[in-house]
């Protein structure tokens, strides 16, 4: 999906699906600015602008703090160290 595709404003809620679907750490970042230039046209309220201005801020998250897996362990169970705040200390 090129910028001129888009320049008659019919950009949709799936254009922007489309974009940040299979985001990653590592390209966060930019489909963050590739959302941006998508929506940049469109009036306050549009639907793939509302959709846009959200996945811009998941992005931006998933960018800086990356992936979160995993959940506390459960009493009596040691937790993985991915997710034991103590390990990093």
């Amino acid at each position: 999906m090129s910028h001129e595709e888009h320049s008659s404003g019919h950009v949709t809620v799936d254009d922007v699906r489309a974009l940040s679907g299979a985001s990653t750490p590592h390209f966060a970042l930019q489909l963050r600015a590739r959302i941006r230039h998508l929506i940049a046209g469109l009036p306050e309220g549009h639907p793939a602008r509302v959709a846009g201005e959200a996945e811009m801020v998941r992005l931006e998250t998933l960018g800086f703090a990356g992936e979160q897996r995993g959940h506390r362990a459960e009493p009596g169970i040691t937790p993985l160290r991915s997710v034991d705040d103590s390990a990093s200390r």
